[in-house]
């Protein structure tokens, strides 16, 4: 769950230079105890992180709780918090990989979420299992939801203050476009993962890693359940770009100086050990949080003690490679190494993500069988192509494979990598029955052509042809917690209707959820005949006027229009209007912050049909009381029920 006892690097001058010194020893250390032969390599090992997002009950939105809940939890070391206060965390045992350790790890993951779920209910509150829960909302990735540790304060603290650029942002596009900017790296809160570990011997670690960056793209295309961000249809792991961009300091320049962002796939394929990707990762990537550090590695080497090289642990979790390396002391005392697959999103139920590990963790061991050395099959190029289009395009991509051969996910997966990994779950004697259910369950996947992402792009798109956008998110993620209830790979899922949620909520929801932001404009030096096409094509009776910087500065109006022809047509005028000769100049406004309750009272109040919404003088969207009525006949709908 990462080191919690860490301090900014740049706080104390003297305690960095010692932690940098404490980093460079630890670097020594590995490569000694590497050289000779003291990690653990008998044994072969898997467990798993599980992230998770709370929900109040009613509204599905974030619950602000992780804090309180965990309060109430003290004794159960398994649980954790993560970087936003609706986010929890639960360690699951390592285990050895063999027998029914996958069974056992399922059971063992819903016996925590039970007891999670339990607890919530305190706080009329749940748990949802995705990548990105569909009904987040940028204003709760704002900093005061972040959960209140040190270590999180500065680790934002610490990238904030390498940001070369004014903000972050995101610019994703699939169906949908996404370009929005960010004040902070709590973005990375949007993602949540089911991160599985596989412990490796060090002479097997460079062969091993190459197989996992290859696998990355195959296995991520299967399991992909992260397509929504604020309501946009986005990449089908939208999870891959949102977590790099939400943490890249970079800016544009008008030169082609590059710069690495700290969350990425790699450079190239590992050939000596994994010192080579510490090495590079301290290279390329300054220090963000350092730590007192009271162990000397290289002395405890001398004294021949293992240390836990406590630096080389602060630094490794600040650098988000999508296959981690990781360090790591057995309770038998002895060290060993693990690849942490950071690939997998949560959901979109436990049986589902287990599915998933089991399809990766047998191609691991399989494809290691069939190839003592991946890259005489395939180039790094098309490796890295792979994982691109795999994150876009999820289990829709098309890859290139060995010896050049072009062929679908679901192609790949059937043909060549589910029989990989059947044998290499039979090589460590995992229980048949095991194998059987989560193979099973991936290659219904493949066959169906459906899995998370997929399932909930059809779902969403499908309610958006029947109602607005907040309450087709709602329906969906009520949707997703039932099947996730029942432990219903999601393969077998109906997609949702309206009628399966009873109660929804709207008058809880803020303006900018609720606004029009698809807008048609004009500016004041345009023609009135202009306008009224304009209006007369795209059916609308409000224009709001801008400038060329998007600043508001009017509104146009049917009613003024019509008022406009009127009296130039009693006056047989030719001479030519423009839109600063009739336009409301002052209009009322609100701003995206408000609640629909808020907007509609102003509206009342203020006899008007129309508010642009404004944020610091910028027009951001537009609610008319079509809006309104759209909601009341829903309501109107749901009450007949």
């Amino acid at each position: 769950m990462g080191e919690q006892k860490v301090t900014l690097a740049t706080d104390n001058h003297v305690i960095m230079q010692r932690f940098v010194r404490n980093l460079l020893r630890d670097v020594q250390a590995i490569e000694y105890m590497l050289e000779n032969d003291w990690f653990e390599s008998d044994i072969v090992r898997i467990g798993a992180e599980q992230e998770m997002c709370i929900v109040d009950r009613k509204t599905l939105k974030p619950a602000l709780i992780n804090m309180e809940v965990l309060k109430t939890m003290k004794d159960d070391e398994w649980v954790g918090t993560e970087l936003a206060k609706f986010n929890l965390e639960t360690n699951l045992l390592p285990r050895v990989f063999t027998n029914k350790c996958l069974s056992e790890m399922e059971q063992e993951n819903r016996d925590y979420l039970d007891k999670i779920r339990k607890k919530l209910k305190k706080w009329d509150a749940d748990l949802i299992l995705t990548g990105i829960l569909p009904t987040l909302r940028k204003h709760d990735l704002e900093m005061d939801n972040l959960t209140p540790k040190t270590r999180y304060y500065a680790l934002m603290e610490s990238i904030n203050s390498q940001l070369i650029g004014s903000a972050y942002e995101l610019r994703l596009m699939g169906i949908d476009e996404l370009l929005v900017k960010h004040d902070s790296p709590l973005l990375e809160a949007c993602n949540t993962s089911f991160q599985v570990h596989l412990q490796v011997s060090p002479a097997n670690f460079v062969c091993m890693y190459n197989i996992a960056q290859t696998l990355a793209a195959p296995v991520m295309a299967i399991a992909a359940n992260s397509p929504i961000v604020f309501g946009k249809r986005l990449w089908h792991e939208s999870r891959i770009a949102l977590f790099q961009q939400a943490l890249d300091i970079r800016t544009t320049h008008d030169h082609m100086r590059e710069r690495s962002p700290r969350v990425s796939f790699g450079t190239g394929w590992l050939d000596g050990s994994i010192l080579e990707i510490y090495k590079e990762d301290i290279a390329r990537f300054r220090v963000l949080l350092s730590a007192d550090v009271e162990e000397d590695s290289i002395k405890l080497i001398e004294q021949n003690q293992v240390p836990r090289l406590r630096a080389l642990q602060v630094h490794n979790s600040t650098v988000y490679r999508w296959n981690r390396p990781c360090y790591g002391i057995s309770d038998n005392g002895k060290p060993h190494l693990r690849i942490e697959n950071r690939v997998l999103p949560a959901g979109p139920t436990s049986t589902d993500e287990v599915a998933n590990a089991a399809f990766w963790l047998g191609a691991m061991m399989g494809m290691a069988e069939q190839c003592a050395d991946i890259r005489k099959n395939i180039s790094w190029e098309d490796v890295r192509d792979n994982f691109a289009k795999a994150a876009q395009f999820g289990i829709d991509s098309k890859f290139t494979w060995f010896k050049d051969k072009k062929i679908s996910a679901p192609d790949l997966v059937l043909s060549e990598l589910l029989p990989i990994a059947r044998k290499g779950l039979e090589m460590r004697k995992v229980d048949s029955s095991d194998i059987d259910k989560y193979l099973g369950i991936i290659e219904e996947r493949a066959k169906r052509h459906m899995n998370g992402a997929r399932w909930q792009l059809r779902a969403y798109t499908k309610l958006l042809k029947e109602c607005g956008r907040d309450e087709a998110l709602t329906v969906m993620t009520a949707a997703i917690i039932k099947n996730q209830s029942k432990e219903m790979p999601v393969h077998t899922w109906e997609l949702p209707e309206l009628g399966d949620l009873d109660d929804y909520l709207p008058s809880r929801i803020k303006v900018e959820e609720f606004m029009e932001t698809d807008l048609f404009t004009v500016q004041k030096d345009d023609l009135i005949e202009l306008v009224a096409e304009l209006m007369d094509w795209r059916r609308i009776r409000y224009m709001p006027v801008e400038d060329s910087k998007g600043r508001l500065g009017g509104l146009i109006t049917s009613r003024l229009l019509l008022r406009h022809f009127a009296r130039k047509s009693r006056n047989n005028g030719q001479e030519a209007f423009m839109v600063k000769d009739i336009m409301i100049a002052d209009p009322i406004t609100i701003g995206p912050k408000a609640t629909i309750i808020d907007a509609l009272r102003t509206m009342r109040e203020s006899k008007i049909g129309c508010l642009p919404v404004v944020q610091n003088d910028e027009l951001v969207g537009i609610i008319t009381e079509m809006d309104f009525l759209r909601i009341s006949s829903r309501l109107i709908e749901r009450l007949e029920k």
